[in-house]
């Protein structure tokens, strides 16, 4: 990766933090370019160099904390989201639930299934079984994970892993 990019993903991290860091005081429509900015130590311009909406710093913190997760563990690139890795896919958003919970205390789930999504895709190529598979284990991954933060993150992964197995097994 070239050492702009790098600073560009440093610069972007900065801002998405600084907006995470503010939505835990306040609602996030309250919250201002000038603040994040301000709060991230940066410019006003470099949100908006970086960032279209604040929906979309939030994914791109999201992708980019499950892609420093996943490297940690080896988790191989093309079997990321096998079934085999459901635990991994538990555990990664157990372990992120402090800032799963800001998202969904500000009403902004979307960004939850837009980043998931985001890693989820490249993995497969044009064949229309693999993207329709994907989009289909992405959904239902997606809907077990919605209830289970609603529910406040009851179960622990190990027990949900278990009932995504059962559900898919019947």
């Amino acid at each position: 990766m070239a050492r702009g990019s790098k600073t560009t993903e440093f610069l972007k991290e900065c801002l998405s933090d600084a907006l995470i860091r503010l939505m835990r005081e306040k609602k996030i429509e309250k919250i201002s370019v000038k603040e994040i900015a301000d709060t991230a130590g940066v410019g006003r311009a470099t949100w908006f160099r970086n960032y279209t909406s604040k929906s979309e710093a939030l994914t791109f913190k999201l992708v980019q904390v499950w892609n420093r997760w996943a490297d940690e563990r080896a988790i191989a690139v093309r079997n990321r989201f096998a079934l085999a890795n459901a635990r991994d896919f538990f555990q990664f958003n157990y372990e992120i639930k402090h800032i799963l919970q800001v998202v969904y205390d500000s009403q902004m789930q979307s960004v939850v299934y837009d980043a998931f999504y985001q890693v989820m895709m490249p993995q497969y190529g044009a064949d229309a079984e693999e993207c329709y598979q994907a989009r289909f284990y992405s959904y239902a991954l997606f809907g077990l994970l919605d209830e289970w933060i609603k529910r406040g993150f009851q179960e622990s992964p190990d027990e949900m892993v278990r009932i995504f197995y059962r559900i898919m097994n019947r």
